[in-house]
C-alpha cells in the first residue's frame, strides 16, 4: 500500500459533512490528522456535537484533535441552513459529558500544523473559506506550507444552490473565497455543486434502500442524517441525496474516480447583491491563467460504491447514539 496522505478536513458538520468525515476516519488511504470548524451549514456548537457523535461512530472518538475556528464570516453575517439540514444529524445525540475541543483556534492549528509538515499536507475544505482565508491572512507562509487545497464550492458556469447564481460555501463568505483563489497556493482542486455533484454524486431511492438494509452502525447513522436533507432535496427537485462533501474527500484520496477535469481561472463576486458569491469558472478562452483545476466528471458508480463499501465497515461506537 501506498503511503497515507496527510489531510486536515475543514468543515461546518451537518449531513454529508459528517460522511465526508467518515472518509478521512475510516479510509486506509486518508491519515486524517485534525478537523477544524468553520461556521456555516448549523449553529456552531450543534456542528462541534455533529463532529464528535460522527467520530464516536466510526469508533474514533477522542483520536483526532477537533480545533474551532472562525464562528463567523470575514465581514459578514453567518446566513444558516438550517432550513435544508435542520440540526444536521437527524436529531441524534449521545452522552457528550467530558468532550471538549482543542484549545487551539482553528486558524492557529491549521498555520501550525502547515509550518509542521511543509508541503505535505493537503486540506479539504468542505465549508465556507473562512478559516483558510484568514489562515492567509494572519501568516502569509501558510500558502506555502499547504500542499494542496481540495474545495466543496462553487458551481461550474451551472445554477446555485441558495441563489440562482452560487453555491452555499461561497455566498456565505465570498470574501474568504475570493481571498483563497487570489492567495497563489500550489494546487487547488475544485469540485462544483453545478454539474459535477448534480449528475455523479446524487443517491437515488433505490441506492438509499440499499444502504439501509447494510444494517451497520455506520450506514444507520448515514440513514438517519441524510432523512431531513432529502425531504428538502425532493421539494426542490432533486431525486435523491446529495454527497458533494464526502466525493470531495474521496477523490483526494481516489483520483481514479475522475473522469474528466480541467485548468480553469477561478474568481469569486463578493461586490453584487444579485450575484453575490457566484464563482466565475474560466475554461482559457479568456487570457486569465490557471488558478485551479474543477473537477468537470466522475465515475458515479465507482463513487456510489466507495461510500457503501466505507459504511458496510463493522464499528463498534465510542458511545452510543440514540
Amino acid at each position: 500500500m501506498s503511503a497515507r496522505i496527510p489531510i486536515v478536513i475543514d468543515t461546518d458538520t451537518a449531513q454529508d459533512d459528517c460522511i465526508a468525515l467518515l472518509v478521512g476516519l475510516l479510509d486506509p488511504a486518508a491519515d486524517l490528522r485534525a478537523i477544524t470548524m468553520v461556521a456555516g451549514n448549523v449553529g456552531f456548537d450543534r456542528q462541534i456535537r455533529n463532529a464528535q457523535m460522527t467520530m464516536s461512530v466510526a469508533g474514533r472518538l477522542g483520536e483526532v484533535p477537533v480545533y474551532l475556528g472562525c464562528r463567523r464570516p470575514m465581514v459578514r453575517e453567518w446566513v444558516s441552513a438550517e432550513y435544508v439540514h435542520g440540526d444536521g444529524a437527524g436529531g441524534l445525540t449521545m452522552d457528550f459529558d467530558g468532550l471538549a475541543p482543542d484549545p487551539q483556534h482553528g486558524v492557529d492549528a491549521l498555520i501550525a500544523l502547515a509550518a509542521a509538515s511543509p508541503g505535505e499536507i493537503t486540506v479539504v475544505c468542505i465549508g465556507p473559506l473562512t478559516n483558510i482565508a484568514m489562515a492567509v491572512v494572519k501568516d502569509p507562509s501558510f500558502v506555502g506550507n499547504v500542499k494542496a487545497l481540495y474545495i466543496m464550492g462553487g458551481s461550474n458556469n451551472a445554477r446555485g444552490n441558495i441563489t440562482a447564481a452560487a453555491e452555499y460555501n461561497f455566498f456565505v463568505d465570498p470574501e474568504a473565497a475570493k481571498t483563497v483563489f487570489d492567495a497563489g497556493f500550489a494546487s487547488i482542486t475544485v469540485v462544483p455543486w453545478a454539474p459535477v455533484t448534480l449528475a455523479d454524486a446524487v443517491f437515488s431511492r433505490e441506492q438509499l434502500a440499499h444502504i439501509a438494509r447494510i444494517d451497520t452502525p455506520l450506514a444507520r447513522f448515514y440513514t438517519r442524517i441524510v432523512d431531513t436533507t432529502l425531504a428538502f432535496n425532493f421539494s426542490v427537485g432533486i431525486d435523491g441525496s446529495t454527497h458533494p462533501d464526502s466525493l470531495t474527500a474521496a477523490l483526494l484520496l481516489h483520483p481514479e474516480f475522475v473522469e474528466s477535469r480541467g485548468g480553469y481561472a477561478v474568481d469569486v463576486e463578493t461586490g453584487s447583491a444579485l450575484t453575490r458569491g457566484y464563482a466565475a469558472m474560466s475554461w482559457g478562452a479568456h487570457g486569465l491563467a490557471e488558478n485551479a483545476m474543477v473537477i468537470e466528471r466522475v465515475d458515479a458508480e465507482a463513487f456510489s460504491d466507495y461510500l457503501v463499501a466505507l459504511l458496510s465497515t463493522d464499528t463498534t461506537p465510542s458511545r452510543p447514539l440514540r
